[in-house]
Order: structure tokens, then C-alpha cells, then sequence
């Protein structure tokens, strides 16, 4: 406002009613239109391998990102590196990336286990084991694939049954309750008992001696929690991301500042150590996140939580997979968002039916997630 307009308006006592007619006028000019948010992540699924027929299923469904399972393994030394390389020609004819293995540490559980002694602290046995999965890291560098998926646990995947749902065509979901657990008297495994400073102490053996190597070969190890997060000395063992999910996930991440240690970052499995996992699952994403340290996404949703869950449709489940998606964008997730487990059925097909409509579900959410603008 000029100086002699602002003696005129003062004489009669509008000084206040110019400055605020002044401010409405510059409120009622349009704002920039916000940028919008930036979304990096992509659909993944890490079924099927890299033969024709599901490089195919997957091209149909707009997946061009995926976890090739693993080259063929030369007993005693590793990966073999040509068939390595076949497997990105294979996807690479489909205009398909290949953005990681699965390093041969699974969720099988120790009585199963390809190279056990790892998760058992056997020495000398282990160092050898050690020797092969860093043979198998350098395959992964020579190759081009930048990520390796693993697990470090003794027991397997947990389940107590399956829950049919009439209102989804009768699929089936996976289900675990503790409760019904306990009653079954499971027997320990050939670990015996294991608390979580041990299990600490057979990681950190581990990545000591191949984390320089995946620095080397820029290759990042995702490890993926143990599932599900149990309590205290379920048979003998206490996983390292158990009790406390999210305690366990803060100390295995801090382990190590570097950016070749992460996480397979599995949602279903981190929201079955949860009470509520619709709220508690947000800030879990940003604290790692915010950190770098989440390289893969499996998209799993549950109903339930702590001790007693059921695995069903992302759409379904107590989650709001639309938020998570959210904020996977706003720390700025580069990677492939995948799903895992699917429901069943006994319909032939049922399962690729299934991962189709999760393809689709999640290529919708980050769709979504990219047209949003910034507030």
C-alpha cells in the first residue's frame, strides 16, 4: 500500500479493513500447482524363475522386475556363473530386469537348510559354507544384479492351519495362532536352545566376512525377519526379531553402516509381531527407510497380529496398503514391491490368478501413489 493511501485509509479508521481486503486479494491468486510426488518403486515377484512360461505370465502382467530364485549351485564351490548369465538373457528378451537372487540362507528352517552350520555357529563348517555364499555374491556382481535376499533363522515359517473364507470364493488363508501352537508340543530342532544374543553373535559372523564382498561386487544382502515373530523360547529359540519386532529390526540395522546391509522389508511379516498393525506399521517404514536400509518390498497383508493372524488379499486386510504405499514413496523407495504368499484354492490356476489380481493391485497403488500431489 502506497504511503498516501495508507494516510487516507488511517484517517478514517480502515487501516485494518485495507490490510485485510489486501491480504484477501492476494490470497484469491492461484497457488503454483504443486509437483508431483516422485514414485521410484516398481511392481516384482520373485515365483515362477526364469523359464519361458513365467517370464511370459509376467511380461502379460506388466511385471518387469523380478528375484530370478538363483543359478544352479557347483557343489562345493557356489553359483555357476554362465547359467547365471542365461538367466539375465532369459528375462532380458522379455524386457525383463533381473534385480535379484535369493541367496540360499531361506525360510526353510534348519533341518533343510543348504548350508546349515551358518545359523548353528559351527566352525570350521560354517567358514567353509562362508566361502560358497561369497563365491555366490561375486556371480551376483558379474552378472549385474544388485540385491540378494536371505534369511538368517533355524526355525521355518510358522503356521498352525488354514481359514476358508465363503465371502472370497472360499479361498483359503494361512493361518497361525500360538495358542493352538503350544498345545502341539513341537520338538526343538538340532539348534537346541538359541537366545537372541546368539543369534546376533551367528549373524554378524556372517556378514563380518561378506559385507566387504558385496561392497566389492555392489551387491546389497536384504534379510528378510524371521516369520513369524514369536515369543521368548519357542521351541528353544528366540528369533532375533522377537518379541519386539521393531527392536529387533533397530539393532540388526544398526549393526552395520553401510550400504550393502538391509532388508528384504516383508510388511506381512513385520505386521505379525504387531497389536495394531494398521498404525504401527507407518513409522517402522520411515525409521528404515529414512535410513536406506529397505531394498525389497514383500506386499503381504494379514488380519490380526501378534500371535494370531491369517494371510489374506491386500485388499482385505487390516492394513491400508494405499498409506503404505505412501509412504514407501516418501522415503524415496527405489525398489520392487512385491507380493509373497497368495490365498488358495483348490480351482485349477488358482495361484496365478492370485498373484495376477496382487500384480494389478499393486501396479494401481503406485499409480495412485505417483498422480497424488504434494500438499
Amino acid at each position: 500500500m502506497k504511503r498516501h493511501q495508507f494516510m487516507k485509509v488511517l484517517a478514517t479508521g480502515s487501516v485494518g479493513a485495507a490490510v485485510i481486503g489486501e491480504n484477501d486479494a492476494r490470497a484469491a491468486v492461484p497457488a503454483t500447482p504443486a509437483e508431483p510426488k516422485k514414485v521410484l518403486m516398481k511392481v516384482g515377484c520373485q515365483s515362477g524363475g526364469t523359464s519361458v512360461e513365467n517370464l511370459e505370465f509376467k511380461a502379460r502382467h506388466g511385471v518387469f522386475n523380478i528375484d530370478g530364485g538363483a543359478p544352479k549351485i557347483i557343489e562345493g564351490k557356489g553359483w555357476d556363473l554362465d547359467d547365471s548369465m542365461r538367466k539375465r538373457e532369459a528375462c532380458e528378451k522379455y524386457g525383463i530386469s533381473l534385480d535379484a537372487y535369493h541367496w540360499p540362507l531361506a525360510s526353510s528352517g534348519i533341518d533343510k537348510a543348504i548350508f546349515p552350520n551358518v545359523m548353528l555357529g559351527k566352525s570350521p563348517q560354517r567358514d567353509r559354507e562362508i566361502e560358497q555364499l561369497q563365491q555366490m555374491i561375486m556371480v551376483a556382481g558379474k552378472t549385474g544384479v544388485p540385491l540378494l535376499n536371505y534369511n538368517t533363522t533355524i526355525l521355518p515359517v510358522l503356521r498352525t492351519g488354514r481359514t476358508v473364507d465363503p465371502k472370497r470364493g472360499n479361498a483359503t488363508y494361512s493361518t497361525w495362532n500360538y495358542e493352538e501352537a503350544s498345545k502341539r508340543n513341537d520338538p526343538k530342532t538340532i539348534a537346541g536352545d538359541v537366545n537372541i544374543d546368539m543369534m546376533f553373535e551367528r549373524i554378524t559372523y556372517l556378514l563380518d566376512r561378506c559385507l566387504p564382498v558385496a561392497k566389492e561386487y555392489k551387491v546389497k544382502l536384504g534379510n528378510h525377519i524371521a516369520d513369524p515373530p514369536t515369543p521368548v523360547g519357542y521351541r528353544g529359540i528366540t528369533r532375533w526379531n522377537s518379541p519386539e519386532v521393531f527392536a529387533g529390526i533397530k539393532r540388526f540395522a544398526q549393526l552395520y553402516d553401510s550400504p550393502w546391509h538391509g532388508f528384504n522389508f516383508c510388511i506381512g511379516s513385520i505386521a505379525e509381531g504387531l497389536k495394531d498393525p494398521k498404525t504401527e506399521i507407518l513409522p517402522i517404514i520411515k525409521w528404515v527407510g529414512d535410513r536406506k536400509q529397505i531394498f525389497n518390498i514383500h506386499l503381504r497383508n494379514i488380519k490380526g497380529g501378534w500371535n494370531n493372524f491369517q494371510e489374506v488379499y491386500p485388499d482385505n486386510g487390516d492394513m491400508n496398503f494405499l498409506q503404505v504405499v505412501r509412504a514407501l514413496r516418501d522415503v524415496g523407495f527405489d525398489g520392487m514391491v512385491m507380493p509373497d504368499h497368495v490365498p488358495h484354492h483348490e480351482a485349477p490356476g488358482s495361484t496365478n490368478e492370485a498373484f495376477a489380481f496382487t500384480y494389478g493391485y499393486i501396479k494401481g497403488l503406485i499409480q495412485a501413489a505417483s498422480d497424488e500431489v504434494r500438499t
